[in-house]
């Protein structure tokens, strides 16, 4: 199909994009890459009045070593976020989950603010900045990842407001990490995803992060999960114990990949390999 009607607006600093966005209202969407949002556009599931092009902003690519984090520019593409080496260092499950991004050709286009942006519960990036407690910087405020995902394809970004970057702490510099996921296909989105971090000292579990892709209608935070590992045994039994509790306070879609249950199912063997991958055992 093609696109509805709209205009088209290319701001040369972020002030200029934060107006053109006020100035658009309700009816104003902001365009990184686009991978997300011109298939939308295509299939007329958006239809804006404007869009508010971000290509023209480099002061919101690159990754910057702030010390304690790191703050990712919201138009820095997956492909950079692969090679830059204090992603590798610091925040290796960020490039780990973002190698399962799509394709290599999505990958080079798309970025990585857009596509926590985006919102999409079965999106692979949204459960990783969960897990990882990442802060989300706008052009007027700071939001904890606890509270930027709102519900399905919605984030806590206000009409007028530009992500310009998004903060990952170092803390989890050194922790066993791995994402599992489960789709048909190299290029689909994900039927269930675990984001998964882990620190161990004498065989015991010291700390876990854990965060589910495609579990309801926004990214979720397996906390049963990371409690029940927290002070146990590294070990795949004690992991598949823990992991039992994968499901608990979610509410996973039913479609035609899967039902619910099935999901249900599925987080917890996937969380089991990924504490057991995480942890090396």
């Amino acid at each position: 199909m093609i696109p509805g009607s709209f205009d088209y607006v290319r701001p040369s600093s972020l002030d200029e994009a934060v107006s053109a966005l006020r100035d658009a209202g309700d009816e104003g969407k902001v365009i990184a890459g686009g991978q997300s949002l011109l298939p939308l556009l295509r299939l007329r599931l958006a239809y804006p009045e404007t869009l508010i092009d971000l290509g023209s902003l480099p002061e919101l690519r690159g990754v910057r070593d702030e010390g304690t984090s790191l703050l990712v520019g919201a138009m820095t593409s997956h492909y950079e976020v692969l090679r830059d080496p204090l992603i590798r260092e610091y925040a290796p499950l960020v490039a780990a989950a973002t190698s399962t991004v799509a394709d290599p050709a999505v990958r080079h286009r798309g970025t990585f603010g857009g596509a926590l942006a985006h919102a999409d519960p079965a999106g692979d990036l949204p459960a990783v900045a969960l897990a990882m407690d990442a802060v989300f910087v706008t052009s007027s405020r700071e939001i904890p990842a606890s509270e930027f995902f709102a519900d399905y394809l919605t984030s806590a970004l206000e009409p007028d407001e530009v992500l310009v970057g998004v903060r990952l702490p170092k803390a989890y510099a050194g922790w066993g990490f791995h994402y599992e996921k489960f789709h048909r296909t190299a290029q689909a989105w994900a039927i269930v995803g675990v984001a998964c971090l882990v620190n161990r000292s004498n065989g015991e579990i010291t700390g876990a992060r854990v965060g589910l892709t495609n579990m309801g209608s926004a990214p979720v935070r397996a906390s049963a999960v990371e409690e029940a590992v927290t002070g146990g045994a590294a070990d795949r039994e004690a992991f598949r114990g823990a992991a039992s509790h994968a499901a608990e306070g979610t509410s996973p879609p039913s479609d035609l990949h899967g039902s619910a249950e099935y999901r249900q199912h599925l987080a917890q063997v996937l969380t089991a390999r990924a504490l057991a991958t995480a942890a090396s055992v």
